[in-house]
């Protein structure tokens, strides 16, 4: 047994077999936890950036189906009103187009940015109409992302930055 100060500082105590080549089995293990740690460092911007991608793309597309569903998240028209479904109808689009360009990492951090502002526009759309909720809350969360994306560098699989 070999006293090993372990993950987080801790002391544990590990046995150490040897393999063929006389490499302990601790070391391999160790190796594929930094494998993984490198791997997970190097493309969770990019999951983060494709799940953003894929919220923007739900909700622009439920927008553009059916926007009477979303015209009392305008706050100060009418929810039958024609000037309503318009202006969802424009933000569908416009969630529509970001959520391509964050999936397809064309000009990330610019379509980062106005995604950034758009939900900004949305948490702001959601507290006028229905004060802080668990919905207004999540979409904080999902602003948040929106902003840590617009100053990464770090991402893999995009045209440009």
């Amino acid at each position: 047994m070999a006293r090993n100060a372990g993950w987080a500082g801790r002391g544990t105590t590990v046995a150490r077999g040897r393999d063929a080549a006389g490499r302990t089995e601790r070391a391999g293990a160790e190796n594929a936890f930094e494998r993984g740690r490198s791997v997970t460092a190097e493309w969770s911007p990019t999951l983060a950036r494709v799940l953003l991608g894929l919220v923007l793309l739900w909700f622009g597309y439920h927008e553009l189906v059916q926007p009477q569903l979303w015209t009392g998240y305008v706050p100060w028209a009418s929810t039958t009103s024609s000037v309503a479904v318009a202006l969802v109808l424009i933000h569908g689009w416009v969630l529509l187009m970001l959520a391509v360009a964050i999936i397809a990492g064309v000009l990330l951090r610019l379509a980062a940015a106005l995604a950034a502002l758009t939900l900004l526009e949305i948490v702001i759309s959601l507290t006028i109409t229905g004060g802080l909720t668990d919905i207004t809350l999540r979409d904080v969360g999902v602003l948040g992302l929106a902003i840590i994306l617009t100053g990464d560098t770090r991402q893999r699989a995009v045209v440009t930055g």
